[in-house]
């Protein structure tokens, strides 16, 4: 059984979500860009359970207070992104770790690229950033707007992941648009599977924070799956349907279902 777990989610990776790729970078900028991402205020608690409080939310506090203050001196855009990006690095963002939990993000700094983006997200909107965060096959990264321009912020790149330069941005996104052609891409990914096919993205949406929470719990699911703890993943894939209502979610927690049947002889529905 273990052996075939590897393929089944890479399989569940990389199933179509409907997204139609397109071969031009910059008519994936201007789609984006004219779409305006629904503005509810998040809370951290989106992604950290409201019953676990510790000690650990002083590394957000901390990081937020002197963000504040950078913001009251009323920097310029580009300069307090900047400065959101270095800071969340230096502050929380240490260790990186496929299918780590927020709550490892502040508790050791072990983070990966759905974690990392939740941070950053979550502070984007704090200070009244125009983004999208893009979901992928493998990968969660953002798309800031300002200015006209499209920035990208690879959170899995301590050193250059805030790309600024029109042609680096096209650039990136080319390895998630250009079909048949393999782009090397020097980033961390941790969505799905745990092979990386870079000549097949199928997978290219948008989506809010509170869909980011629910991959944040299919990622969770992900390591008791591969644990074969199968009735924790269905909880944990319950909750991140209920946020957010994908393809890969349902297809998982249909999978778990029935291994925990043919492994176990339990319906674990009931």
């Amino acid at each position: 059984m273990k052996q075939i777990l590897p393929f089944l989610l890479f399989f569940l990776g990389i199933a179509s979500l409907g997204f139609s790729q397109e071969n031009d970078p910059q008519a994936a900028i201007s789609r984006f860009s004219d779409q305006n991402q629904a503005v509810h205020p998040a809370s951290i608690f989106l992604f950290l359970d409201e019953t676990k409080k510790t000690s650990a939310l002083l590394n957000w506090e901390v990081l937020q207070q002197e963000l504040d203050a950078k913001a009251f001196k009323k920097l310029d855009s580009l300069s307090l992104l900047r400065v959101i990006f270095q800071k969340t690095h230096k502050r929380l963002l240490k260790d990186y770790k496929q299918h780590s939990s927020f709550a490892d993000l502040l508790e050791n700094g072990a983070y990966d690229c759905v974690s990392g983006s939740a941070a950053l997200g979550l502070l984007l909107e704090r200070y009244g950033y125009s983004f999208d965060i893009v979901e992928t096959d493998y990968h969660v990264f953002i798309q800031v707007y300002l200015a006209g321009k499209t920035l990208i912020l690879e959170s899995t790149l301590p050193v250059g992941g805030m790309i600024t330069s029109p042609s680096e941005v096209s650039k990136y996104l080319a390895a998630y648009l250009k079909e048949g052609a393999p782009v090397t891409r020097d980033i961390s990914e941790g969505l799905s599977g745990t092979k990386v096919n870079i000549t097949d993205n199928t997978i290219f949406r948008k989506v809010n924070l509170s869909e980011l929470a629910g991959l944040q719990h299919y990622n969770e699911a992900i390591v008791h799956f591969n644990k074969q703890n199968y009735k924790q993943a269905i909880e944990l894939l319950t909750e991140a349907y209920t946020r957010y209502p994908s393809e890969r979610i349902e297809g998982l927690k249909a999978l778990s279902i029935d291994l925990a049947y043919h492994s176990y002889g339990i319906d674990i529905r009931k």
